[in-house]
């Protein structure tokens, strides 16, 4: 097995980009980064990272894991918000997520009751049933968009 230290990878035939074979698969540009896709689309990688997760216990008011997530706070039965560490550039990210119980797991929609409350930095999600009450003690969470 064969070990490669560098600190600079620079394209043969343009700066930007690296081909493996005669296939394109990175190119870069200031601040973005893409990647080769399906077929012959190119992805860009910070636009297809998550910018922050987390599982949550609301029996215990705590985040069990998280990425880019600061903390929670239980306003009432049903409604946690959640601090982000790093925060978004706008309140336009995209929140969507799972709650569930040992017997269920019913899926919410982070839309209008969420960005009702959102900020760049802070969002709210309602956490119902059919019958408007708190159905489960387990969140997850996870949200897209650019990052401040």
């Amino acid at each position: 097995m064969s070990t490669v230290i560098l600190d600079t990878i620079t394209g043969k035939s343009t700066a930007t980009t690296i081909t493996i074979g005669s296939t394109p698969v990175v190119s870069a540009s200031a601040n973005s980064m893409t990647i080769r896709g399906e077929g012959s689309a190119q992805t860009s990688i910070q636009q297809g990272l998550a910018k922050m997760w987390l599982i949550a216990d609301m029996g215990d008011n705590a985040i069990d894991d998280s990425f880019n997530a600061a903390s929670l706070t239980d306003h009432a039965t049903g409604k946690p918000s959640f601090s982000i560490t790093n925060d978004f550039s706008s309140v336009n990210h995209s929140d969507v997520g799972l709650v569930g119980n040992t017997a269920a797991h019913i899926f919410y929609n982070g839309g209008n009751a969420a960005k009702s409350a959102s900020t760049t930095g802070n969002f709210t999600i309602r956490n119902t049933s059919d019958s408007d009450v708190d159905v489960s003690p387990y969140i997850n969470i996870t949200c897209h968009g650019d990052l401040a």
